[in-house]
């Protein structure tokens, strides 16, 4: 039953199915459960077998109708030519030069507009017509009319020269529908190779083009409900605030003073917007004058717009009051959530291309001085370079298991946030701002960015009316998790300050707290820390929700937990044995069982998806979708999976092993050693250890967190020996590591010792490309016996 729990499949007979009193007959599905779409399971005696018989009722999604509704004006994307484009919007006016920049943006959206439509003009597309499959072309139009032709001939006559005709035809005809869907998939697979997440989309489009978005009404008068939603959310956090009597101080708000060390910015060039065009996503908003994929492959011809609209906007230290406008998309927090209920969506954010533009160019200025400022804290690993979620899931699991290892018992605390990013206050994150140095149109700038914005709900066709915003960054905004950790800046001295270790995540915080189990006590301290983690929310205007927290206990002994309930608020945070910690299931043994379950029964969800699209895909294009939505769920965060025991690894093993014949398309019996070799993919055991080893790689090499390069130091030995100069590691003694857990899988232990049996050339590789060149190549020498 494991096996199949593994690969998502759910057994609903709980009773006997033999006369003798055995379950031998069972009934397995994937994706449905009883109650759902499985209904009135029942086994009932048969008088003339030995089995009993086991009646089920089965409820399909019914088939959805075509879609009624007004006429929609569409532009034909076949007529959208970047170069005619660019022919017909000609060059920026030299007499519009030094305009200030809310002109210019009228300018450019007049223009853009004006050129779309002398390429794409409007035309009215009516939403009651079936729409014909995506890679139907005119070409396979006319054959299906040609074989139609064909039909009449030859059911007017029945004459077998007319079938001989018809059925080559019919063969043709297959072949075209085969050629251009495959042709279809391959385009839209490329163009979106690096996104896994538009990867994603574009598969589930292809595999089901009818699913719903989740909301089952788009009508005025929900997407009314939305915005009066979301709003009143705010605006009851905010209140609560106001009516809280406390006697915090108001250092706990108020930045240090810092000397103005950046007051203006740096123009851009057009080699700079090219690059910057480059790089923003092609996400169009309803708001943009002509659609974000024609302006990024038209962005050699727009260089001179983009940079005179830009400059304009740093030089006079304004954000256009045009582009604060918001259209907030309400997307499912949950896909197993009610759509009913509109406390189950979240609000994201999606504005102009063009304020998206200035939003990058700001931020390199903005992410340039963070850097050379080090002005971020070191447990922050949210939106930074060289950060992620990995690389503070190995910095918090390595504590916890050196920690298991002294034999301490560790409390895990997650905070959870209510709109954190929706409450920010204006006045406490700009004197944030000016506190780390920041002055002159630079401050000014930012200060109209986030002043006067405004924002609307769309569903479908609808929008709300606009509604202003007085505190808040947006969702979805390139500059937003950037000021948000600005924001939350001295929240981790405040913790470090009570000896408990956190590590930030924008607005995910993690607190952890070790101590012998003997010393019941030590859970006062955390609760200390809590109420002055809760004290500094409140007082910052973000609003913790104490229901929601969640406290994991880490100990060799679960009575260990006894008596360590800790208190936020006034309420007991419940002791749990598993946890969802930045995607990661932490169990309080850290055996990661539950984590690795859930990835293989996910991946093999999504490899169910893909061998539908099989029939369709040349090998490389099947290789693409595999990656990206198998072995990356496979990868992610595997340096957690390092010395993993071979019945847990067995599982992803098994996930890795499906994949391989799903593009080889070899026979299930085939041994998937060689198929491995033939992919050059390395087993699951050998991609941990080269995920740990790329982390120490960039750890000493500068390019990595500072959490993880303390946890890791060269080896200097006594006296001068012949191994001095070979870039080895200090492994820890056997008197620190006593458990074979910490030993086998704690980063602090295991990186030391993995790059000490690297080969000399390797350790002393001069670049991190260089580094994962030579460290795959010894990896599969080892994986397979080269």
């Amino acid at each position: 039953m494991a096996s199949m729990a593994t690969m998502g499949l759910s057994q609903l007979v709980s009773g006997p199915t033999h006369r003798a009193g055995h379950t031998l007959d069972l009934v397995f599905c994937q994706g449905w459960e009883e109650g759902g779409g499985v209904e009135e399971l029942t086994i009932a005696p048969l008088p003339w077998t030995d089995h009993h018989l086991i009646r089920f009722r089965l409820n399909a999604p019914p088939n959805l109708c075509r879609g009624g509704g007004p006429i929609k004006m569409v532009r034909p994307r076949r007529l959208m030519d970047p170069d005619g484009f660019l022919t017909a919007l000609g060059e920026f006016p030299a007499a519009s030069v030094g305009d200030p920049v809310d002109a210019l943006v009228s300018l450019w959206n007049r223009e853009m507009t004006r050129a779309v439509d002398t390429i794409a003009p409007e035309r009215p597309l009516s939403s009651n017509r079936a729409k014909p499959a995506p890679w139907f072309t005119e070409e396979l139009a006319a054959m299906k009319r040609k074989k139609r032709e064909l039909e009449r001939v030859w059911r007017s006559e029945w004459n077998e020269s007319d079938r001989t005709r018809l059925c080559l035809y019919l063969r043709a005809y297959a072949a075209a529908i085969d050629a251009a869907k495959n042709a279809f998939l391959a385009a839209n697979i490329a163009s979106a190779k690096n996104r896994p997440a538009e990867l994603f989309r574009v598969v589930r489009g292809l595999l089901n083009p009818v699913a719903q978005d989740g909301i089952p009404d788009n009508s005025a008068a929900r997407c009314e409900a939305f915005t009066r939603f979301f709003a009143d959310k705010v605006v009851l956090i905010r209140s609560g605030f106001d009516t809280i009597l406390t006697a915090i101080s108001e250092d706990v708000t108020r930045a240090p003073a810092c000397p103005i060390l950046m007051d203006s910015f740096q123009l851009v060039q057009p080699e700079d917007v090219d690059k910057v065009l480059g790089e923003v996503r092609a996400t169009t908003c309803i708001l943009d004058p002509c659609p974000s994929w024609l302006m990024k492959e038209a962005r050699g011809g727009l260089a001179e717009w983009v940079k005179v609209v830009v400059n304009a906007s740093l030089q006079e230290g304004i954000f256009p009051a045009s582009l604060k406008l918001a259209v907030i998309k309400s997307l499912l927090k949950k896909p197993s959530l009610d759509p009913t209920q509109l406390e189950n969506f979240q609000p994201i954010s999606n504005l102009p291309f063009l304020g998206k533009v200035m939003e990058r160019v700001v931020a390199a200025h903005l992410q340039a001085f963070l850097v050379d400022t080090d002005f971020l804290d070191l447990a922050q690993s949210g939106f930074r370079p060289g950060h992620g979620t990995e690389t503070a899931l190995v910095a918090l699991v390595d504590d916890l298991r050196r920690e298991l290892d002294r034999g301490s018992v560790s409390l895990l605390v997650l905070l959870d946030l209510s709109a954190a990013f929706d409450t920010v206050d204006h006045g406490i994150l700009l004197g944030r701002l000016a506190g780390m140095g920041l002055g002159g149109t630079v401050l000014q700038w930012l200060r109209s960015f986030l002043e006067g914005r405004s924002q609307m709900v769309s569903l479908g066709d609808t929008c709300s009316a606009p509604q202003p915003l007085t505190c808040g960054v947006p969702q979805g905004s390139v500059l937003s998790p950037m000021l948000f950790n600005i924001y939350m800046k001295p929240l981790g001295e405040i913790i470090r300050s009570f000896g408990v270790r956190c590590h930030l995540y924008a607005d995910d915080v993690q607190l952890c707290h070790s101590f012998p189990p003997v010393t019941k006590e030590a859970v006062q301290v955390l609760n200390r820390c809590l109420a002055a983690v809760s004290d500094w929310m409140r007082a910052n205007k973000l609003k913790l929700n104490p229901d929601k927290t969640e406290v994991l206990l880490v100990s060799r002994k679960a009575e260990q937990g006894i008596g360590l309930q800790p208190v936020l608020d006034g309420v007991a945070l419940p002791l749990k044995t598993q946890v969802r910690s930045l995607g990661v299931l932490l169990d309080s043994s850290l055996s990661l069982e539950p984590q690795v379950s859930a990835v293989a029964r996910g991946a093999f969800a999504q490899l169910r998806l893909v061998r539908q699209l099989r029939p369709f895909l040349g090998r490389s294009d099947l290789a693409t979708v595999v990656h990206a939505l198998v072995t990356a769920r496979l990868d992610y965060c595997n340096a957690l999976y390092v010395g993993l025991p071979l019945k847990t690894a067995r599982k992803l093993q098994l996930v890795q092993r499906a994949a391989a014949r799903l593009i080889t398309g070899a026979a299930y019996r085939e041994h998937t050693t060689p198929l491995l070799r033939q992919l050059h993919w390395l087993p699951i055991c050998y991609r941990a250890q080269f995920k740990v080893l790329v982390l120490a790689y960039k750890a000493l090499n500068g390019s990595g967190p500072t959490y993880l390069s303390e946890r890791i130091s060269s080896y200097e030995p006594m006296r001068t020996l012949r191994s001095s100069g070979e870039a080895l590691l200090s492994v820890p003694p056997a008197s620190q590591v006593r458990l074979v857990g910490t030993r086998d899988r704690a980063f602090s232990v295991v990186a030391p010792r993995l790059w000490n049996s690297l080969p000399s050339d390797i350790r002393q590789a001069p670049s991190l490309l260089s580094f994962r060149k030579k460290v795959k190549t010894w990896l599969c020498e080892q994986a397979f016996n080269e």
